[in-house]
């Protein structure tokens, strides 16, 4: 299943496997990449707005250092959901603090004027959509990923989120059954790996 916007703009902090970290966002290179890779998110930003707003996106510094300002805001705010558990490791030592995240998100997801449509084709139901009046693709990208962030953060996926706390892991995820501690299976056999370990050693301190 495809994850949400906001989830995935949160993963783009993530282990190398070998303990450290990496940043998907970290070069306007490695942003274009990332977005390539998601048509989901790059069709939200390219397609046509109104008759007048057209364009392909330009992913440019001041458009990759706005993208991370949205993450930066919803990595703090993630991090207030999982309290008191541990936050993220990746950047606990740094997080905003809450009232500039919010600020921070609010002010993103503001850039864009948007108004509610009713779609009901003659065969089928209704279904809601967004009209943008925004001409500049790369404002409509950092104001989606701000309000899918807004939508996620007040919804009922809230009290699902996690962060995954198995050795090297640096993500957060959305709990999809009660007993689930970990993102993925892989990192539940590495924790698993790491508790066997530790009881090993602690049985035989030789």
């Amino acid at each position: 299943m495809t994850e949400r916007p906001v989830m995935e703009l949160a993963s783009t902090i993530r282990h190398d496997g070998d303990g450290g970290v990496l940043d998907d966002l970290d070069t306007v290179r490695g942003a274009r990449r990332w977005l390539q890779r998601r048509p989901g998110i790059l069709a939200t930003a390219t397609a046509t707005a109104t008759a007048t707003a057209t364009g392909d996106l330009v992913l440019d510094e001041e458009l990759r250092e706005a993208v991370v300002d949205v993450r930066r805001a919803v990595r703090a705010l993630f991090a207030r959901v999982v309290s008191p558990a541990p936050p993220s490791p990746a950047d606990a030592h740094r997080l905003l603090p809450v009232d500039e995240a919010m600020r921070l998100l609010n002010a993103a997801a503001a850039r864009e004027p948007v108004a509610p449509q009713l779609h009901w084709p003659a065969e089928g139901p209704p279904t809601a959509g967004l009209l943008s009046a925004e001409g500049d693709p790369g404002v409509r990208l950092v104001a989606a990923l701000a309000r899918d962030a807004v939508d996620f953060l007040s919804g009922p996926q809230r009290e699902h989120l996690r962060a995954c706390h198995a050795p090297r892991c640096v993500r957060y995820f959305i709990r999809s059954h009660g007993r689930q501690e970990w993102c993925k299976p892989s990192c539940g056999n590495r924790a698993r790996v790491a508790r066997h370990y530790e009881r090993t050693r602690a049985a035989d301190p030789s």
